[in-house]
């Protein structure tokens, strides 16, 4: 403050600005003397200084009490709503961070085809969690699965079918909790593509210490090893054999020597789902066993013209023969017993005779017929014609002929998988697929 020249106090700006303001709103806007002598013909710039002065201290204690809190943006303490409050976002924005997408993926892939029934099913989430999965063929088969507990990710535990269509149905939440469900769908292995196998010999059965594993396949095999790795043999001896091809579609396994007698040997045939090659997929798990008898093994000599039995190592039976002529030897090696007919018709057109030719026999029927090769050689009965001449000569077309005794002991006590060494004869071995002739073919050769 100031004192005037009379002595009194002085108004500031702001009470004199505020008293002309009052004045001129209460006169109409008309000018009035504010002291003798003077009169206010209008707004000075010192007045409009003042004026704006005053606008300021009212604004600033205005905004200091509050008094226009409500209409300043971020101003006021209250909480600021916005759409990101929510926690949903899916984009950038300054009030919380992306919430990111689940993302999914399902094996096989939604519309897959020719799938391996054996193929690992499975859906699995990222920035996410599963509920709800279930996968149903076509005519309507639950197919059973595990959710693991933290929800990412789903495995069917049971193998699906070949040539059948499958559909996936499933629901998703981000970490927002949004939820989503989902289908898909795909086909398995069509029937065409879909491989079997035969086993041999079958499941149950009782077989000689000579008798080979036989495998025969619906399709080509390709992936040879795939399909060793996938079959299992053991037996209660201990002993460790080895598979050997033929073909493409023939394979056969043994031990080094004979099966131990009366030994037992399964076979775990693991082939559901193996990929035999050219698209081609094994279609069963199985396993096989059969047991092996006593050790009976008979030697046939085309010089001394006997064939002698013995089991466990023991003679039991010797009894004369007669064998292949010179025309027609008997194969050599070992020949095992295949199958046994009690009348067995021959015809000798199907080695390639013709009437005319000296050896020439037509057709006959013999007693006690046990088939060594596919091809005609058996052991059995010598013809009335031929009895005269066993243990004396060999006149046979490679047949061991026996008499009565002999051949109706081998047709009562030998089987399948018995053996027979032929030896002292001028014939070659019979082909190794032309019947067993594993036992032919050398341990390191078959092995490999």
């Amino acid at each position: 403050m100031g004192l005037n020249p009379d002595g009194e106090q002085a108004d500031t700006f702001e009470q004199v600005d505020a008293a002309r303001l009052f004045d001129t709103e209460q006169d109409g806007g008309s000018a009035r003397h504010l002291d003798a002598g003077h009169m206010d013909a209008g707004p000075t710039k010192r007045s409009r200084f003042r004026k704006v002065a005053w606008i300021v201290v009212v604004c600033l204690i205005a905004a200091l009490s509050g008094t226009f809190a409500a209409v300043a943006p971020h101003a006021a303490s209250a909480a600021i709503e916005s759409e990101g409050s929510s926690g949903e976002r899916s984009e950038a924005a300054a009030v919380l961070p992306v919430v990111k997408p689940a993302t999914v993926v399902a094996s096989p892939a939604s519309g897959a085809k020719q799938v391996n029934p054996a193929a690992p099913v499975t859906i699995s989430v990222k920035d996410g969690t599963l509920d709800r999965v279930s996968l149903t063929s076509a005519q309507g088969k639950t197919v059973d699965g595990a959710l693991t507990p933290d929800g990412l990710s789903w495995t069917a535990s049971t193998p699906l079918e070949f040539n059948s269509s499958y559909t996936f149905n499933y629901t998703v939440a981000d970490a927002a909790g949004r939820a989503t469900s989902k289908t898909g769908s795909f086909t398995t292995v069509s029937t065409q593509n879909e491989a079997d196998a035969a086993m041999y010999p079958l499941d149950g059965a009782k077989v000689g210490v000579a008798q080979p594993l036989q495998l025969t396949f619906s399709e080509p095999v390709v992936n040879k090893a795939a399909v060793e790795k996938a079959i299992k043999v053991t037996s209660t001896s201990g002993q460790v054999g080895a598979f050997h091809w033929f073909s493409d579609t023939m394979v056969r396994y043994r031990p080094e020597n004979f099966w131990a007698a009366n030994s037992t040997v399964t076979v775990d045939l693991k082939l559901f789902g193996v990929d035999f090659g050219n698209g081609q997929i094994g279609n069963f798990n199985k396993t096989n066993t059969f047991k092996i008898g006593d050790k009976k093994v008979a030697v046939a000599d085309a010089v001394a013209h006997t064939f002698t039995v013995s089991i466990n190592d023991q003679q039991v039976g010797q009894w004369p023969d007669t064998m292949g002529d010179t025309r027609f030897p008997s194969a050599r090696g070992y020949l095992v017993l295949m199958e046994k007919y009690r009348v067995e018709h021959m015809d000798a057109s199907t080695i390639g005779l013709k009437p005319g030719d000296p050896a020439y026999y037509g057709q006959l029927d013999v007693n006690y017929a046990t088939r060594l090769t596919p091809s005609g050689e058996f052991i059995h009965q010598a013809t009335d014609s031929a009895l005269p001449y066993i243990g004396v000569t060999n006149l046979s077309h490679g047949c061991i002929g026996l008499g009565p005794d002999g051949a109706k002991w081998v047709f009562d006590n030998m089987t399948t998988g018995d053996v027979v060494q032929v030896v002292n004869t001028q014939g070659d071995y019979a082909n190794y697929d032309d019947g067993f002739g594993d036992w032919n073919i050398p341990w390191a050769q078959y092995a490999n």
